[in-house]
């Protein structure tokens, strides 16, 4: 980086801030509970679609994927672009059914629908995985890849590892006064700006990279990947693939996109924070799109990078860096790195907000603050932030020590529950009797066949017995709902008081998204590019 690329990326980053901070401030009061953890429920479709987009996309995500088609090809894009499926079933199917209830945690739900044990135990499991893995992980990975874009240890004569500590604490206090100062909507209208500058900066990567490829024109950039590397444009997964064997399309990976995209807390919690159900369907659809157009710059720029460095890069992870010193022009470097900035940031902010607002509401409000106002909550909720943001950023730089242990293991952690917690939710949508006993079970039977699976099934890809455990997990809790102590509920019980409205154009953007995502999958196919 130099003076000027300084320069533009600190005025961008400050101008985004003091922006967000008067958007925020004068439309949501943040000293309620409200408007700290959900918005003030305020939020437009265009902004939901932009805080859940950054706070799901992160620089490793970026780097991660895009080596992986380094190596593979387009048969990685399964990841971002099936996603799209599960956010037409949030709009169509979850979304509904959250706003009727008012919930304001996926944890919520599952009280009504069961019992308060299960509720905590979710909420726990939910925390731990944020704190211990993607927090730390978000802070650490992005200030490596930040520092391998940008050498910041170069530019202030420092040692890498100390560049990437400097890095982490800078975006980690940047987040907690994000909070701090306004909640969860000023890191929504913060990501609404950094959300338009990803896609553009994004997408301009592969556009600069296949124009240069081929010497000043973009189709002959285009056709030389067709022509030199046909077998890396190829979207199917051999059966037996490490990365996403095909079979698991329309089983393991379908129910991992369905937790992730429709009973994470991280994400849902962005929709929930919608003026009104037709808002929230607007912002998971667009996310929708998105998620299929976002293959072009989270997986294609590996396959140009295979292309144009291949010779220079030895770990597929330093794919995507290496493209980006190579064809990006110095003048750029400096607005790009705020966009890389500000998904790290948003990413960050986005979970520490989901951390916070599981221990406040679901935690500490029932059991210590039942006398409570919402204010006194609300200031609870920022002390937690302050030590939840600290802990985590301490612990950012430790995961350098065994980074290949921790980080496998946290990123496979999701498996503990999420299959448990998919079923639960579908269940609790759907049947009039359930079984709280049964969800304990369900949890139980369900750990113990996964940890069983980590030590026996070592071969098989985890999106395979994924695939086997939901259907199981279903059936515990089929058997002790029909067998077991189980209470009739009315499902006309509840009413939230929120508009339930929805968008009249859903049904057919949402079959426009599920078209696309197949003609995607046609595209990158031998029956298209891939010869």
């Amino acid at each position: 980086m130099g003076v000027f690329s300084v320069i533009s990326f600190l005025i961008i980053i400050i101008l985004v801030a003091f922006y967000a901070y008067k958007k925020s401030t004068s439309s949501v009061d943040s000293s309620n509970e409200e408007g700290y953890f959900l918005g003030g429920r305020s939020l437009t479709g265009f902004a939901i679609a932009s805080t859940i987009i950054m706070t799901n996309l992160s620089t490793e995500q970026i780097v991660g994927q895009n080596g992986q088609s380094f190596k593979v090809g387009m048969e990685v894009m399964a990841w971002e672009v099936t996603a799209a499926i599960t956010l037409v079933i949030l709009a169509l199917v979850f979304l509904p059914r959250y706003f009727k209830y008012g919930i304001n945690t996926i944890s919520d739900f599952i009280e009504v629908r069961y019992d308060t044990f299960t509720k905590r135990l979710v909420s726990i499991l939910f925390m731990f995985t944020y704190i211990t893995s993607f927090l730390p992980v978000v802070l650490y990975s992005g200030a490596l890849v930040f520092n391998k874009i940008f050498r910041v240890d170069h530019l202030l004569g420092i040692s890498s590892s100390a560049a990437v500590v400097l890095i982490s604490l800078f975006i980690g206090t940047v987040g907690i006064i994000y909070l701090i100062l306004g909640g969860m909507s000023l890191g929504a209208y913060s990501d609404t700006i950094y959300g338009v500058g990803l896609i553009v900066g994004g997408l301009a990567i592969p556009v600069i990279g296949l124009i240069t490829l081929g010497n000043g024109n973009f189709f002959s950039g285009l056709d030389y990947i067709v022509e030199h590397s046909p077998e890396k444009l190829n979207s199917i997964g051999a059966i037996d693939s490490e990365i996403v064997p095909w079979p698991t399309l329309f089983f393991g990976m379908l129910f991992n996109n369905l937790f992730f995209w429709c009973t994470n807390q991280m994400i849902v919690q962005k929709a929930l924070a919608a003026k009104d159900l037709k808002e929230a369907q607007k912002g998971a659809l667009t996310v929708g799109f998105f998620k299929i157009f976002g293959a072009l710059f989270l997986v294609f720029p590996g396959i140009l990078a295979f292309n144009m460095v291949g010779d220079k890069v030895t770990n597929p992870d330093d794919a995507y860096p290496t493209l980006i010193v190579n064809i990006l022009p110095e003048w750029a470097f400096g607005i790009f790195g705020a966009v890389i900035f500000g998904a790290i940031l948003s990413s960050f902010v986005g979970s520490l907000s989901s951390t916070v607002t599981l221990f406040t509401l679901d935690i500490y409000k029932p059991l210590f603050g039942k006398n409570k106002d919402t204010k006194q909550i609300t200031r609870i909720g920022r002390l937690v932030t302050i030590a939840i943001g600290v802990l985590t950023t301490i612990i950012a730089p430790f995961i350098a020590l065994f980074p290949q242990g921790l980080y496998a293991v946290v990123q496979e952690f999701n498996g503990v529950y999420n299959m448990p917690l998919l079923v639960l939710v579908l269940a609790g949508f759907f049947a009039k009797r359930v079984s709280a006993a049964g969800a304990k079970w369900t949890f139980f039977v369900h750990i113990l066949l996964y940890g069983l699976s980590k030590i026996y099934l070592t071969d098989i890809h985890f999106l395979y017995v994924l695939s086997v455990l939901f259907f199981l997990d279903l059936l515990i809790l089929m058997i002790f709902s029909k067998y077991g102590k189980t209470e009739h509920f009315d499902f006309n019980e509840y009413n939230s008081g929120l508009d339930l409205t929805p968008w009249k154009h859903r049904y057919i953007v949402g079959a426009i998204v599920v078209i696309t995502v197949v003609a995607t999958y046609l595209l990158f196919s031998p029956i298209g590019l891939a010869k």
